[in-house]
């Protein structure tokens, strides 16, 4: 791939990240344990596992936006700097975001098909924690979507190097 075509690659995603940091951020700030709880109530042990995951997925999402902040901030553009840090996002913040380490969600990839949301709850969670899941869906599929080239063309290149 060009550098042109990396660069831009790497500023839709950095956008992309942007606007999940800020969904994310927003939503956790408001957000607490007994006010789920109050919405909804449920199991604790699961709510707080959703709380933390999606924790987890910010900090993810915040160092992704930090890497590619640095890399568009250079004076001259490093295309295996920015196509490393691609696949870094792929992996902490895509990935992370369909299959939690977690597990406290999963994707139902048979719902792709009928255009309904493909993440999945384990239990009924609060309308709001919902949301802000399904919310995220569409911007995470696209850029997934847009980033699985870079997880085979990235091993494909480490496989080459050795």
């Amino acid at each position: 791939m060009g550098n042109t075509l990396v660069r831009t690659q790497l500023e839709e995603v950095r956008n992309f990240l942007v606007y999940t940091v800020n969904k994310l951020e927003e939503f956790l700030n408001e957000t607490t344990y007994s006010g789920l709880q109050e919405e909804k109530n449920g199991d604790s042990g699961y709510y707080k596992g959703l709380l933390s995951s999606l924790r987890r997925l910010l900090v993810n999402c915040e160092e992704g936006l930090e890497a590619c902040q640095i890399v568009l901030k250079n004076e001259v553009f490093h295309k295996a700097a920015a196509e490393r840090t691609l696949y870094r996002i792929y992996h902490q913040c895509i990935e992370e975001y369909f299959s939690p380490k977690s597990d406290r969600w999963y994707e139902d990839s048979r719902s792709a098909y009928t255009g309904r949301n493909s993440i999945k709850f384990h239990s009924e969670v609060p309308e709001s924690l919902s949301n802000i899941v399904k919310d995220l869906e569409a911007s995470f599929q696209a850029v997934r979507e847009d980033l699985e080239f870079y997880e085979t063309d990235y091993r494909t290149k480490m496989m080459q190097s050795q």
